[in-house]
């Protein structure tokens, strides 16, 4: 697939800082605690696309850094990052990611939070060795606006009357935020200016936002085969912005969507599909997000021209245009 070769190209660009990126994370994710092992190696080998701390070399390499902390600064994004997908995959009691069990299903609740727990501990062990008084307060602050989009999702859950301003905020939260401080703190390590820190950072913003957008779109009309299970944010009652945009629309069918939301009387996922798209339910969220990627493209231009830039330049089609 064109989307999959794109992700290849940008991946070879910096496959020796993934390798140590890899090594660094196998480092932090050891412990003498033989469940910790188990559960750590559970979710390294389901280890998905790893934009965010791709973002983080890329950017790093695009300012022209020479150093090693941004391998460093790539692992302690990715902790953070899967530290959240098992919270999440409890919160939303979830059973399979990605086509794989999940470790809450296989372990346990009570065991899978403790761990995210200690990806959260080694995450913030990692940013100690980098010693940089920026990259700490950012990633804190991170880390806690995570949390906040964690607890917003989680008091609207179930509520049919989801506002537009509300779910774009959670996303941002919850999403946005990381690649934000991931392509931010990558400027920061590289001595960068304010401005290109300030751009690098708009980048990331408006990247991820285009993440969830497509991510939301993709939970109805996605490849199986490649990435999530398709229907599970619907089946679960989460509201994202095509249905919120399939109750706006979708006048003589807004009871039973409110009906599914609420618990009281599920609908079939793939008769919630025809719906959506006979009221074309997912052209304003792929519009907002290609409007978010537009504005991504426009903010690397405080970068000086190289394959890096490029290839940051492509991850934007890439995310716009995958099918997973």
């Amino acid at each position: 697939m064109a989307d999959t070769a794109t992700l290849s190209y940008i991946r070879e660009l910096v496959k020796d800082d993934l390798a140590q990126l890899n090594y660094t994370i196998h480092q932090s994710l050891h412990s003498s605690i033989e469940n910790i092992n188990s559960i750590s190696q559970h979710i390294t080998a389901n280890q998905g696309k790893r934009l965010r701390p791709l973002l983080t070399l890329l950017c790093a390499r695009a300012c022209g850094y020479e150093g090693n902390d941004h391998v460093q600064l790539a692992a302690v994004i990715e902790l953070i990052h899967t530290a959240t997908l098992l919270h999440d995959d409890v919160v939303d009691e979830s059973t399979q990611r990605r086509g794989k069990i999940t470790a809450n299903a296989k372990w346990g609740n009570p065991i899978s939070v403790l761990v995210g727990d200690f990806l959260y501990s080694r995450s913030f062990q990692g940013m100690a060795k980098l010693n940089h008084t920026t990259v700490f307060k950012v990633l804190a602050d991170t880390t806690n606006i995570i949390a906040e989009g964690e607890v917003l999702q989680l008091t609207h859950s179930c509520q049919p009357h989801l506002a537009e301003a509300t779910y774009l905020r959670v996303i941002h939260h919850k999403t946005a935020q990381l690649f934000e401080s991931a392509c931010q703190l990558s400027a920061v390590i590289a001595n960068q200016s304010e401005s290109t820190q300030q751009a690098l950072q708009s980048y990331g913003k408006h990247l991820g936002m285009a993440y969830q957008l497509i991510d939301d779109i993709l939970d109805y009309t996605g490849d199986t085969t490649l990435g999530k299970n398709r229907g599970d944010d619907f089946r679960e009652g989460k509201v994202t912005l095509p249905l919120i945009i399939a109750l706006q629309q979708a006048s003589e069918y807004k009871a039973a969507f409110e009906r599914h939301i609420q618990g009281e009387q599920p609908m079939a996922f793939e008769q919630a599909l025809a719906i959506m798209q006979q009221h074309d339910c997912f052209e304003k969220p792929l519009a907002l997000a290609k409007a978010r990627a537009n504005q991504a493209q426009i903010c690397l231009k405080a970068l000086p021209a190289s394959d890096y830039r490029e290839a940051l330049a492509q991850l934007l089609t890439f995310i716009i245009h995958r099918a997973y």
